[in-house]
């Protein structure tokens, strides 16, 4: 069976990959290596995860409908897994196009494709952040999800709708899947834990936002992998299931977590909630396990101790 993965040398992408090509998939890789963040560690995720592996790799950008056509008329796709996405809900203040163009119309080229080249099965990453101003905890996907705060959140809420409308109109099959806050080794650098390792051994301040008082389903990535690959080897028609951790951190244990492990202090720079941010994150995980059997296996404690031993391997620190 053939998979094929956009955003592939992404962080839950390569991760993924790593774990399916192990199984004995055939992994087609796409990825455009774009300079959102540094595609040294996206190329460094290939070389040392899947360096023992065989698989394609093709240099694409999803918004290139006749770049990835081109995938499709060399290759049998079984299913397609489709992660790439213009990330970050801060970065979409500034740069509102990049998510309009990519996880809009790049999620429009994909399910095109498959349609024509008849794959019959379509699997995408949606984000907690759809969620929105939801004020009801926890999130369940049975939840309203009209009301978001940013245009990141907007634009996945669109690849929702999207996905539908395709199963509606050519019986594709569809699985959305709504990742919450993941971290782990060969994260991406925007993300909270990059960020606050990196300054706390720079010896930087940290922006802490809203003093602080925030919560997190922090998810561990190889219980995302491990929920994803769940989600490939079901066969359901429709579906939205949120992938998370089975428990909520507040944000200063995460900091302290990050500091133990440093053996180093934060500099605390606390500032106002930030436009498209929420306060609290927590997953309904009820359909995940009935649905997957999901069951979260790492806990923050050794998530966080994981992602800093990989951070001290990969940056030659002490």
């Amino acid at each position: 069976m053939t998979i094929l993965i956009t955003g592939g040398a992404g962080f839950i992408g390569s991760a993924l990959a790593k774990k399916l090509v192990a199984m004995g998939y055939e992994i087609i890789i796409v990825d455009n290596f774009n300079s959102y963040y540094n595609p040294k560690l996206k190329k460094d995720r290939l070389k040392y995860l899947l360096n023992n592996y065989k698989y394609k790799l093709y240099s694409i950008d999803i918004r290139d409908y006749e770049g990835l056509k081109r995938i499709f008329t060399e290759n049998d796709i079984d299913i397609i897994v489709h992660l790439a996405a213009q990330a970050g809900v801060r970065y979409s203040l500034t740069h509102p196009f990049a998510y309009h163009e990519t996880n809009i119309g790049g999620t429009l080229n994909m399910l095109e494709l498959a349609k024509d080249f008849k794959v019959p099965r379509f699997i995408y990453a949606s984000s907690s952040s759809v969620y929105g101003g939801n004020t009801k905890t926890p999130f369940s996907e049975k939840d309203p999800v009209d009301n978001p705060l940013s245009l990141y959140a907007a634009t996945k809420k669109a690849t929702e709708l999207l996905a539908v409308t395709y199963r509606n109109l050519y019986g594709m099959k569809v699985i959305g899947l709504r990742y919450f806050t993941v971290y782990g080794p060969w994260g991406r650098p925007d993300m909270a834990m990059f960020l606050f390792t990196d300054a706390i051994v720079k010896g930087e301040p940290i922006n802490v936002h809203n003093q602080g008082k925030m919560t997190r389903n922090f998810s561990y990535i190889d219980d995302i992998v491990d929920g994803t690959v769940k989600a490939i080897e079901r066969d359901f028609d429709q579906e939205i299931i949120n992938l998370a951790a089975n428990r909520v951190v507040e944000l200063e244990y995460y900091i302290e977590l990050i500091e133990k492990n440093l053996g180093k202090k934060a500099i605390k720079n606390y500032l106002p909630m930030q436009k498209g941010e929420v306060q609290e994150t927590l997953a309904d995980l009820e359909k995940a396990k009935k649905f997957l059997d999901y069951e979260p296996q790492w806990s923050v404690e050794d998530g966080v101790k994981s992602f800093i031993a990989w951070y001290k391997w990969y940056y030659k620190i002490g």
